[in-house]
């Protein structure tokens, strides 16, 4: 006959590896949402917190921001959407999120299926930040991403010119909460 000792321990047992079983599970229906940005005068940076800010919005969603040049692979496999920023140089990305985007080459196809969005900072009109949008989608489709254009106005993306005004933070803000939204949507 089994003692009431060993019956206690196994019950206790069963509860911590049934709690550890529920955490594991709601981690996993937990979206992830990574914002990536290059920012050298500090422009490209406002822009990803007010994208992380509309991000955190949604509820279900946990929202990180990184540095690409402190952004791993682990992390773009890691997250369930990934939010790119750069500044404009000579209507392209910047080198750091260029390097980002070549190195994942090692991850190809891995980042399948999951959502993509952009912004970028550019020093004047015209100057290129629709391109640099552009080349950031470009790559994400090329791994497979989801990419959510909008209809309405900013159809790329978001983007300021020089230091972001209120309303292009509102765009990086609205950037945010509707790419949260897709990837919280797809997640279920």
């Amino acid at each position: 006959m089994l003692s009431l000792n060993f019956l206690r321990i196994l019950y206790s047992t069963l509860e911590i590896a049934s709690l550890a079983a529920f955490e594991l599970m709601e981690e996993q229906r937990v979206a992830k949402v990574l914002v990536v940005y290059d920012s050298e005068t500090g422009n490209t940076e406002k822009m990803a917190l007010a994208v992380a800010e509309g991000a955190k919005q949604v509820d279900g969603v946990n929202v990180s921001v990184k540095k690409a040049d402190q952004t791993r692979l682990e992390d773009l496999l890691n997250a369930d959407g990934i939010i790119m920023g750069s500044p404009t140089y000579f209507g392209q990305m910047s080198a750091k999120i260029k390097a980002l985007l070549d190195e994942s080459i090692k991850i190809h196809e891995k980042l399948e299926g999951k959502v993509g969005a952009a912004f970028a900072s550019a020093g004047g009109t015209a100057t290129g930040a629709e391109t640099t949008l552009l080349s950031i989608l470009e790559a994400m489709l090329v791994h497979g991403m989801i990419v959510q254009g909008r209809s309405d106005d900013k159809h790329y993306g978001a983007a300021a010119l020089e230091s972001p005004n209120e309303e292009e933070l509102k765009f990086c803000r609205e950037l945010g909460k509707r790419t949260a939204g897709l990837v919280l949507k797809l997640k279920k």
